[in-house]
């Protein structure tokens, strides 16, 4: 008797433990749980702990509460200007009311897939009504807005119960080989520039010599005329000198200039002269008065 009163002990302990185990559960801090009795909506749980819900016949979907992410893959996406633009994009969104979350989408890998497209289409329809420029610079920000408006009004109509908080474009670039293309041509244009502004410099430079070497040779012809000028006023002063020397004693300026013409003429380290010893040349030397014997 004991036995079995030991057996039926143990097992009331394990089914309230069984019973405890089954109806109890745990809401993290991240999370909000929604009950459902039988399939059917109970209630929605977002306070944090420890809640008890109906063994076996209720049970318990979890949801995020914190922003969830959505990458979509690179596209390539025609601009209204005709040129294609490689588009990656991402956004962040949250999950605000479960039920509808749960009804429509039913967890978080339906909730991207179905998002995603309706974020492709609107990012799609935004860079196809706009320029290249207005997409990468000057309209960036609004059709960021845009974008976010009507994402988020699709996903009201149809009751996806979610929010999207946050659109943006991480990289909006041409295709590569467009990018090749337009670089080689600004690779061109710039040499283009450069050749122009060697071409002028060199023109410049050119004129500049040009003016330096005329100037050169007027300043140098000047310079010329200056110098004959002044040589030809000495050489009249000289002449006038030794006239008015000669005039005043015939015979010691001849006495002078001959002096002058031995000492250039007869060299100590090489003289040679043929010329006759009677010659008025070396009269001096004969009569230092320089008259004839």
């Amino acid at each position: 008797m004991r036995a079995i009163i030991s057996g039926l002990f143990v097992l009331i302990l394990i089914l309230a433990a069984a019973t405890v185990y089954l109806s109890a559960f745990f809401v993290h801090q991240t999370e909000q749980a929604m009950v459902l009795r039988f399939g059917e909506f109970q209630k929605i749980i977002k306070k944090p702990g420890l809640h008890w819900k109906v063994p076996i016949a209720e049970t318990v979907q979890y949801f995020d509460k914190r922003i969830l992410d959505l990458d979509i893959a690179p596209k390539e996406l025609p601009a209204l200007d005709q040129k294609r633009l490689v588009v990656d994009a991402f956004a962040r969104f949250k999950i605000v009311k479960p039920l509808e979350f749960y009804k429509s989408l039913t967890n978080e890998y339906g909730a991207r897939r179905r998002l995603g497209e309706i974020f492709e289409d609107e990012l799609r329809s935004a860079i196809g009504a706009s320029t290249f420029t207005d997409v990468v610079r000057d309209k960036r920000d609004h059709l960021m807005k845009e974008i976010l408006r009507k994402v988020n009004a699709k996903a009201t109509a149809q009751e996806y119960g979610i929010e999207v908080v946050d659109v943006r474009t991480k990289r909006v670039d041409l295709p590569e080989q467009n990018s090749e293309a337009i670089y080689r041509r600004m690779q061109t244009e710039r040499q283009r520039e450069a050749a122009e502004f060697r071409a002028e410099g060199n023109a410049a430079a050119n004129r500049i010599r040009a003016t330096a070497d005329k100037e050169a040779v007027v300043i140098k012809a000047d310079a010329t005329n200056k110098g004959q000028q002044t040589r030809g006023d000495g050489d009249a002063q000289r002449n006038a000198i030794f006239a008015k020397a000669f005039s005043r004693d015939a015979n010691f300026f001849a006495f002078y200039r001959s002096m002058q013409a031995y000492e250039k003429g007869l060299n100590a380290s090489d003289t040679r002269m043929l010329i006759s010893p009677d010659s008025d040349f070396f009269k001096y030397f004969k009569n230092p008065d320089g008259a004839a014997p």
